[in-house]
């Protein structure tokens, strides 16, 4: 096999494309053929040393996957060689083959390909949790979104449309504003150029978003809070600016207001019922055409490199994905 591996992590560069031994599946694990794998922030983050998971050196970076059973570790009878399937185990994604364990992965239905496969888990799942579970989002509510073009802003989007909220969608450019309208958002703000509080102000009649989906943290979030409804919920999804931002807690007070934090990871641990209950949701509005992840391009996965380049300029607009041949 080969793979990307992470032996010192002071960033992309010392990423190395490497012949390893195809690792033998273990009691309860999977032996999986990677057919693409998604670029995610935290996958960033991770080979920078930033990310609060800190894997043992050497890593293999790439925590979200598609691909198909090659073998099977004692003890695995939900699975079959030549399954395919979808896998999040936060590592080994950027490889042609990895070793998981089989009860993180998700079978995949006919006519799910492995590229939507691979960009969908994370986006949607977050979003989901967040909006569903988190904010308790009811039809007729107005969600603000931020950093609204990328991967888990399109995926809010398209789930609030079809949960019948109002979206209005916030993004740095007129490009990513056309984008988020085109896939459902009711209104736009391009912050680099409007005044994102008089803009929501006027798009609210000056009531203000029940929901704010807040990915990015940094200079926005103050802002957008001051701007939220009586009875609001912030949802706290990622820190995507890389600045963790402060927010004074008498907005709070004086707005009834509510801060969410958003943890997909944990919902998956602590509560694994309510979490395939969510996935197997997802999965159907998927295969009913209610929600599709945005794939901004598709790279070979050799070009890792570019793709996390390409990421780091901030230009990306939904999900890269990364193939195998």
């Amino acid at each position: 096999m080969h793979a990307w591996l992470c032996s010192n992590p002071v960033g992309v560069e010392a990423l190395t494309w490497s012949e390893l031994p195809t690792p033998t599946p273990k009691e309860g694990e999977v032996l999986i053929e990677i057919k693409a794998a998604s670029l995610n922030f935290p996958d960033l983050l991770i080979v920078q040393n930033k990310y609060q998971m800190k894997p043992p050196l050497p890593f293999i970076p790439g925590s979200e996957f598609s691909g198909v059973v090659q073998a099977l570790g004692p003890g695995v009878t939900q699975l079959q060689v030549g399954q395919h399937v979808v896998c999040m185990p936060g590592v080994g994604g950027f490889a042609t083959h990895a070793v998981v364990p089989a009860a993180q992965c998700l079978p995949l239905p006919a006519g799910f390909s492995h590229e939507d496969a691979a960009a969908f888990v994370m986006i949607y799942a977050t979003s989901h949790h967040a909006l569903v579970d988190r904010a308790q989002l009811k039809a007729g509510e107005t969600v603000l979104v931020l950093g609204a073009a990328g991967g888990v802003g399109t995926a809010a989007i398209q789930i609030a449309k079809n949960l019948g909220a109002r979206v209005i969608a916030a993004a740095s450019s007129d490009s990513k504003c056309a984008l988020c309208r085109s896939i459902g958002a009711d209104e736009t703000i391009n912050y680099s150029q409007q005044n994102l509080r008089e803009a929501l102000k006027a798009l609210t009649g000056g009531k203000g978003p029940e929901v704010i989906y807040d990915p990015v943290g940094g200079d926005l979030a103050e802002p957008a809070f001051r701007s939220i409804a009586w009875r609001g919920r912030y949802l706290v999804v990622g820190f995507a600016s890389g600045t963790i931002p402060s927010l004074p807690l008498n907005l709070v007070l004086l707005r009834g207001a509510s801060v969410v934090g958003v943890s997909l990871g944990e919902c998956a641990k602590r509560e694994p019922q309510a979490y395939a209950k969510m996935m197997a949701e997802l999965v159907d509005w998927y295969l009913q055409g209610k929600i599709k992840p945005v794939i901004d391009r598709t790279l070979p996965m050799t070009e890792l490199p570019a793709a996390y380049a390409h990421m780091g300029a901030r230009s990306v607009r939904g999900k890269l994905v990364l193939v195998n041949a």
